[in-house]
């Protein structure tokens, strides 16, 4: 909306306009009287001239373009539907009163238990009812602990599928299903990596590729699968669970792993390694994600509110 003129604008040019009228009314009678019977346009004239140099409201130009924002919130191995679970899902919706996000990626082990309503409700509707309220999008994979019919239900959002994609502005989203990692889904990866066009590519699924938990750890089999792709087509950031702690890697080969596997589950237990950044398994987390233009920052907090870690990460080149 352009910008309203002020109040002393407004002063102003009423105060200049009252002026030129008497000017004009002055040089108008003064003239008549040395040239009685002609017509005397001069103090028109003079008036049309006076009120083009009168100041105007300044229209603002629009402010540059807002660069796309995109905001979400990251959690996984969360549907146990037990207290640890609705502490995590407070402290999110206690965070997006700051931190306005709509999207909610799930790695994986969404609802520890039976396909059933009973089940989709105590582990996932219960506990994330005000974040669903909200209008707060949740966008599973799934995890060991699934049901292969996990997949059908509604709330998470995948279509009936075990992978798929979708975009949020400037971002491309690619979960994927990595209990069966096969030839089919494999071409579907790539070509999807290879069509994209959008400036960042986030992927996410269940089994971490990069980990230093206790219990499961990296899968290097998995790794050997699709971390040429994952570096060939320039993705920048992967998301996953299954260890049930909050770990950062360090970028391996120009992408950054999050293992983001303790938002209901929680198993101490991590190993030292020169390729960890930070991570945390004293407490149940979950993980913030803004993308702005060039730059992705991350908070991770625990189900107490303690932050946890943080950082920014550019994209290669900028």
């Amino acid at each position: 909306m352009p910008a309203l003129p002020s109040l002393d604008f407004h002063a102003a040019t009423i105060g200049r306009y009252l002026l030129v009228l008497v000017l004009a009314a002055t040089l108008g009678a003064a003239l008549r009287l040395l040239r009685p019977g002609r017509r005397v346009i001069a103090p028109l004239v003079l008036v049309i001239a006076l009120l083009g140099a009168a100041p105007t409201a300044q229209v603002q130009p629009p402010a540059a373009a807002v660069l796309d924002t995109v905001r979400f919130a990251v959690i996984g191995d969360n549907g146990t539907a037990d207290r640890a679970q609705f502490d995590v899902a407070a402290q999110m919706v206690a965070a997006r009163a700051q931190f306005p996000f709509d999207l909610v990626l799930m790695v994986g082990d969404n609802l520890f238990g039976r396909p059933s309503a009973r089940d989709f409700a105590d582990g996932f509707e219960r506990p994330y009812k005000a974040l669903l309220d909200a209008g707060v999008r949740f966008q599973a994979v799934l995890g060991n602990h699934d049901a292969l019919e996990n997949r059908l239900f509604p709330g998470f959002n995948m279509g009936g599928e075990r992978y798929y994609t979708y975009t949020r502005g400037n971002v491309r989203f690619i979960g994927l299903d990595t209990n069966k990692l096969d030839a089919k889904q494999l071409a579907w990866f790539e070509n999807t990596l290879r069509t994209s066009l959008e400036r960042w590519k986030i992927v996410y699924f269940h089994h971490a590729i990069y980990s230093d938990g206790s219990r499961h750890g990296s899968d290097v089999e998995l790794r050997v699968r699709l971390e040429p792709l994952l570096v060939r087509y320039g993705v920048s950031v992967v998301f996953s669970g299954h260890d049930h702690i909050y770990e950062r890697l360090k970028p391996q080969k120009g992408i950054t792993y999050f293992v983001a596997g303790a938002s209901g589950k929680l198993r101490k237990g991590i190993k030292a390694s020169d390729q960890s950044a930070a991570s945390f398994d004293q407490d149940q987390s979950f993980v913030l994600v803004e993308i702005a233009g060039e730059q992705l920052t991350f908070r991770a907090i625990s189900r107490t509110g303690k932050l946890i870690d943080s950082g920014a990460i550019r994209q290669p080149g900028t």
